[in-house]
């Protein structure tokens, strides 16, 4: 019989420590690899990108503007892949009407910057972002920066790890849907397969009552293939590919899809009716 817990409000001195456990399991990683502890750590470092403009803007612009949604019921914390939904530019990038159609009426706020690292989504939780806020639901999407930038697939798990931590610690009545990074054709590709292994193994059985995984890869995949069809990177100018199209931002239909296969679980976490999806994926199976 599994005995669950009711997660407690904690003080700053929890948060604390917990970070100082992750440095030590950082360099316990490290000290077995003969690796410093140092290389280890950014992931888990809160890290700012103040000397973007438009990063600092937008930061700026969420925190002004969280009193207006004090009753936001429903966040989405991320990358580039959670905030293209500001953006309304057919045919490929019109994500607008996504939002409208599955997050807009949850109360939903948007709380993804493109580029970024769990590092920095730590510093901006850190800084504000959550502040006055008690949603039902926060879905994390993070850490593809991580591994395309050169971080270890332990490195980004333990980013991811620390993402997790910081909402529990700040919004212990939020209940969090952590998904799996999405297939690419980046060199980081296999370093993803190993992180989202990771998470579905530490995540996916129920350890913690708050939290659920799910790995909706599959989606992207067209008869065991990923599908750059899916993805708007070859439509860009220029486009961002060399000899073949790469696929790392899915487009208008793959984040329709993305958001048709997360919401059975968005509404049963929420507790409300699953919106009904205009296209549905085919099952299919994933390929490394």
């Amino acid at each position: 019989m599994r005995l669950t817990l009711k997660p407690l409000p904690l003080p700053a001195q929890y948060f604390a420590a917990l970070c100082l456990a992750l440095c030590l399991v950082a360099g316990a990683r490290a000290q077995a690899s003969d690796t410093p502890a140092a290389t280890l750590i950014p992931a888990i470092t809160p890290t700012d990108r103040l000397s973007v403009d438009w990063w600092a803007a937008r930061h700026k612009a969420i925190l002004a503007d969280l009193p207006k949604h004090s009753d936001a019921q429903l966040l989405l914390v991320g990358d580039s892949i959670t905030s293209n939904y500001d953006k309304a530019d057919p045919p490929n990038q019109d994500f607008q009407p996504i939002w409208q159609q599955y997050y807009a009426p949850r109360k939903a706020l948007n709380l993804g910057f493109s580029g970024d690292t769990t590092a920095n989504v730590l510093w901006r939780l850190d800084h504000g972002e959550l502040n006055g806020l008690h949603p039902k639901l926060a879905v994390v999407l993070i850490g593809t920066n991580n591994t395309a930038l050169g971080q270890t697939a332990d490195d980004t798990e333990l980013g991811i790890d620390a993402v997790v931590r910081d909402i529990e610690h700040r919004l212990p009545e939020t209940k969090i849907l952590l998904l799996g990074i999405l297939p690419s054709k980046l060199p980081s590709r296999e370093q993803n397969f190993d992180v989202n292994a990771y998470l579905g193994a530490h995540y996916a059985g129920g350890e913690d009552p708050m939290v659920s995984y799910i790995d909706i890869s599959v989606v992207f995949y067209s008869h065991g293939e990923l599908d750059p069809n899916l993805f708007y990177d070859s439509a860009l100018t220029p486009p961002k590919q060399s000899t073949s199209p790469k696929a790392t931002y899915p487009n208008t239909r793959g984040q329709r899809l993305m958001a048709s296969a997360i919401e059975p679980a968005v509404a049963r976490l929420m507790g409300d009716t699953p919106v009904k999806p205009l296209e549905t994926p085919a099952p299919t199976v994933a390929k490394r």
